[in-house]
This record gives C-alpha cells, structure tokens and sequence, in this order.
C-alpha cells in the first residue's frame, strides 16, 4: 500500500507541471484570493449595519459565532426579512450560507439573472447551516441575499451569513463617514437635516437615536412623523456596494411644542386617577370633596348604557344602601364646581369592565352624543373619558387601514366624539383609557389580519385614537391585567416592573407599524397627551409596580437615566404624568401612589 502524500507534496508537483507546460501559467495568490465572502456584516458584529430589515435587532446570545447574532419574529403581515444587496461579477459561481436557530427560517438570493434561490429548515432548536449555490447571468453585477422567518411563527436567530465568490467589480471598500450633519429645520413633528457629500457613496443611511429611519440618496433628509417637545438624537452614514461608513458626529434637536388636544390650563404634569362614583367595594366609598388636592384629573366611573347597542348612556350614583355615606347630588354637584375653582378637571367615564358600549347604527351614535351630553350638563363636566374595554370595540374582516376604517361601531364612536369635541369647543377635555389589547399589540396583529383568524379586537382602538388625536387631551393606556405585549425591540415584555411601562410608552411616542407594515405606521402622540397607567396598589389589579419601579419608568422616560433592559427611543420630559386605578383604592393604601407622585414632581 503507498504511503499517504503530505498536501504540500501533491501541491509542489502540480504547480511544477503546470509550469512544464507551454502557454500555462500558475495561478497567482491574487487570483485565488479573487473568491471572497462579499456579504457585509455577515456576523451581525456592527449591529444590523449593511442590512435592511422589517423586523429585527442584534443579541448577545444565543450566538453561533462572535458576539453578536440577528432575532427578529415574524408576525401576521411580515415574514421578519433582512436582506441586502451585494455587487457580483456576472457569469460567476457563488455559495451562500448561513446559521440559524428556530421554526421556518429561510435563505436565499434573488436578482441572480438566472435563477433565484432558496433553502429553508422547518426545524432548528439548535444551530443549522444552510447552504446553497447560483450562478449570476451574463449582466448581472448585484444580487440580493436575505433571510427570513414565516408569518406569525416565533422568533428566528441567523448568524455568519457569508456569499462567497468573486468579488465585483470596484466593490472597493466602504466610504468615509460624512461631515457637516446639520439641522435645517425643526417643527412639532419633523426635523430637516443636512451633510456634506462623501466622495464613492452612492446612498446616505439615516439615524434617530441609533435606529436606523431612512436611505436617501441625496445629502438631506426630513425626519417625521416625530413627537412634539421631544429631544432627539441623529446620525447619518454613508453607503456605496462594499457597506456602509462609519456614523457621523451626531446632532441633536428638540421638536416644537405642538398645539390642540386640550386645555391649556392642565398642570404640566398631572395625576389623574377614577373615583367609584357609581358604585361600592372593597376599597370604600370617597366623597368627591374629600379627594385631595393632588388629583388633577378626576374621572367619574362609571356612565354605563342601558343595552350594549343602545348608545344609551346613564349615569347613576352609588345608591345609599351600598354607599352609606355618600354625599347628596347638590352636595356632589358642589363639591364639582370647587374641584374646576381648584383647577381640576372632573369627567364622566364611559364604559369600563362591565360597560360594553357598541355603536353599530347611526341611531346609537346619535344616542351616545345626546345622553353623554346629558350627563355632562346636569353635572357641569369638563369632559369625557373613553373606556371602552372587553367587546366594545373590534374591527370587521377587511377593515385593515387604521387611517380609513370601515367597521361602523368605530366609525361612529369616532363621529360622536368629533361631535362632542365641537359641540363643548377648545376647553372640553377627551382622554382615553385603553387596554394594551387594543393599542400597542397592533404591533404585531391588527383585527383579523390578512388571512383571517386573529382576534378582531386586536389594536381596534388605533383607528379611533388616531382619528382624534388632533382633540385628544390625554391617553392613559392601561399598562394592567395585560399579558405579554411585544415592544418596539421586538421582545415580549410582561408586567410586574419598570421596563414594561417604558417599553409600552416609547411605542406611543415613537410610533409602530402596524402589524408590521412599513407602509402603516401610527404616528407617535405628543408626550403632553401621554400618561401612563397603574393600579393604585396590589388589591387595585394585577401589574402593580411598587413606587421605586415607577419611579424608575419616570427616570427613564423624562430624563433617559436608571433605565433598563429596554432602550427608549427618545426623552419626554414634557411626558405629562401618571393615572391609576383608582383613587379610592390608593386612599386604602395611604395614598402611597399620590405621594410618589407628588415627591417625584414636587
């Protein structure tokens, strides 16, 4: 039997023989070298730097490789695809290859100018290569490569993605990163920017407080929607076929104050929290006037309709054989004007746990606005306050629009509102209490979603939010009895902390595409709209945070300090405060919400 040849052996005769033979030359280092991974940031180590994508961001672990690696989930209405587009050679062999982890995950190339590629694995609970081969046509110099999940299946990890072949043509090297960022313009919802041109770039990459925006192809850019009184951060790259720069220098600015959504007279940073007006339990009755001073907003809960579909909405005090000790109605009635002399705002609250209210005709509309205006006027009122929970609101099948809905019952709430707004002028106050439900897991699912079976309820509430927010005076999300909402860094965040408040609140002062769609996204509200709820206590509902977590929420979303997992997207000082349910229940608590409140911002 031979004995085995070392590779150096059979390398050193091959390159003598070739040399042995007219017209054949060795091939050069240069030349081997010419197959070369031409993807960028295959390894995900610069962030998702050289990459597009609809959904996703970079973890520490798991990793395959380094110490980085891509999560994105997938939702309804998105696969969760990052992809980017890589100069070739034409007529030339490539491999394509990557790691993954999770369910569906998907690699491919496409562009190739002969036939576009895939492969998939419907499996990997741990890491998976995935390979695959193409070869480019005759004029194609740039292929697309991406990966992807499968809609409304878990999250995917993908790492070490490499295209290798021959490099193309003056792929060269990244450009320089650019100078000069500037702002132009700054207005209560957009920010205009400017740089110096970059010499070999053929694209500019835009920043907002590190997150990727926009690609222009110019040397400015318009950054909006943005939130009023918000301070924001920008940076901007640039990009040519071999990556992207490095980021500029950063610029800051801080968006206009905005106008509308209500009075002008609301504290700077308000407390708002609900009165059982209507009824008794475990946390007592409370007068009206004895509620003190700190409460700027009081809503009364509840006005309830007589039929789910009535529209007709009363409102019926607390009867004295629950509430022994509830006031008369000319003492309550009172005790309302000096609360308005005090400054403060006293509402009626509609809806609530038992209070479905659905206004599926024209009839019901009409109702609504005539009985609420009742309310209103017998009490002397500053307003209404919309919580409408369980099966109030749901969108129909192929209502997928938030901006033109078509689903009745929310088309003529949005109506009745409008109608109210104008009919009581500038100093009437509309504030919102929706569930997480029914807000920010639009993030993810929107009513039925594009093949049908996803709760209908599912972010109905953005149509009519979106509708008023030019004469919304505040939306108070009910950041309680709420299960695991996806935020804005595409993690499940769960109650019990402060990163579930900051995360829930950064969706609304930053935006969200709705069900992930790039193309319908809902704008962010102005901090001055935006409080965030709580329960009063641990007997009030589940979420309660204890006053160092809220605390926390406030540090980070106001000032971007003792912040924690979860990164926000900006800072609102002008966030305009806390409501909780309920006021009665922080009374049996000693008022401990109150006095964190009132310690925090003095």
């Amino acid at each position: 039997m031979d004995r085995p040849r070392r590779p150096g052996t059979v390398l050193t005769v091959l390159t003598a023989a070739l040399l042995a033979v007219p017209g054949i030359t060795a091939l050069s280092s240069a030349a081997r070298a010419a197959d070369a991974d031409t993807a960028v940031n295959g390894g995900f180590e610069s962030g998702l730097t050289g990459w597009t994508c609809t959904a996703g961001t970079t973890v520490d672990s798991p990793v395959h490789s380094g110490k980085a690696a891509l999560q994105a989930t997938p939702t309804g209405g998105d696969n969760a695809q990052c992809g980017q587009t890589v100069t070739v050679q034409p007529d030339a062999q490539y491999t394509l290859s990557g790691y993954v982890r999770g369910s569906y995950v998907y690699l491919g190339a496409t562009g190739t100018g002969t036939t576009d590629v895939s492969t998939w694995t419907q499996s990997a609970p741990d890491w998976q290569k995935l390979s695959t081969t193409f070869r480019t046509g005759p004029t194609t110099t740039k292929v697309t490569i991406n990966i992807h999940g499968w809609y409304g299946t878990g999250a995917y990890n993908a790492d070490d993605i490499t295209l290798v072949g021959p490099g193309g043509s003056g792929t060269g090297q990244p450009p320089a990163a650019p100078a000069g960022l500037r702002t132009t313009s700054v207005t209560s919802s957009s920010v205009g920017l400017s740089w110096s041109a970059v010499t070999g770039a053929t694209g500019y990459a835009v920043y907002r407080d590190g997150a990727r925006v926009q690609t222009v192809t110019g040397t400015s850019a318009t950054v909006s929607p943005l939130a009023a009184s918000t301070a924001y951060s920008f940076q901007v790259a640039a990009v040519n076929g071999a990556g992207e720069s490095a980021k500029s220098a950063a610029v800051t600015a801080t968006t206009g104050a905005g106008t509308g959504g209500g009075p002008a007279d609301l504290p700077a940073h308000a407390l708002v929290g609900y009165l059982h007006a209507s009824f008794a339990n475990g946390a007592g009755y409370t007068r009206l006037a004895d509620v003190p001073d700190s409460w700027d907003v009081i809503d009364l809960a509840f006005g309830e309709p007589t039929s789910a579909t009535s529209g007709d909405i009363r409102f019926d005090r607390c009867p004295v054989t629950q509430c022994p000790d509830v006031e008369s109605d000319a003492d309550f009635k009172a005790a309302v004007k000096a609360k308005q002399a005090a400054g403060k705002k006293v509402l009626i609250s509609i809806g609530g746990q038992n209070g479905q209210v659905q206004l599926t005709t024209t009839a019901a509309r009409d109702t609504f606005v005539s009985s609420v205006s009742k309310i209103i006027d017998t009490y002397g009122l500053d307003g209404l306050d919309v919580d409408f929970e369980g099966h109030s609101l749901s969108l129909n099948a192929g209502d997928t629009d938030f901006r033109n809905p078509t689903t009745p019952a929310i088309v003529n709430l949005i109506s009745a509102l409008k109608t109210l707004k104008a009919k009581y002028g500038a100093r009437f106050v509309l504030t919102m209490a929706p569930e997480t439900f029914f807000v920010q897991n639009g993030y993810q699912y929107y009513g039925t979603g594009k093949w049908g079976g996803q709760d209908p309820r599912c972010g109905a509430y953005l149509p009519v939010i979106h509708a008023l927010r030019d004469d919304l005076t505040l939306l108070h999300v009910q950041d309680y009895n709420s299960g695991p909402i996806m935020g804005l860094d595409n993690q499940y965040h769960s109650m019990g902390g402060a990163d579930f408040h900051i995360a829930m609140t950064d969706m609304l002062l930053t935006g969200f595409p709705v069900a992930g769609d790039a193309n319908n996204v809902f704008p962010p509200l102005r901090p001055d709209q935006v409080a965030i709820g709580m329960p009063a206590s641990t007997n009030a509902g589940n979420g309660y945070v204890p006053p160092s977590e809220v605390t926390k929420a406030l540090d980070c979303l106001t000032k971007k300090t003792n912040c924690g997992s979860y990164a926000p997207h900006g800072t609102w000082p002008a966030l305009r405060g806390l409501m909780t349910w309920s006021v009665n229940w922080d009374r049996y608590a000693n008022w401990a919400f109150q006095k964190n409140f009132d310690a925090y911002f003095g």
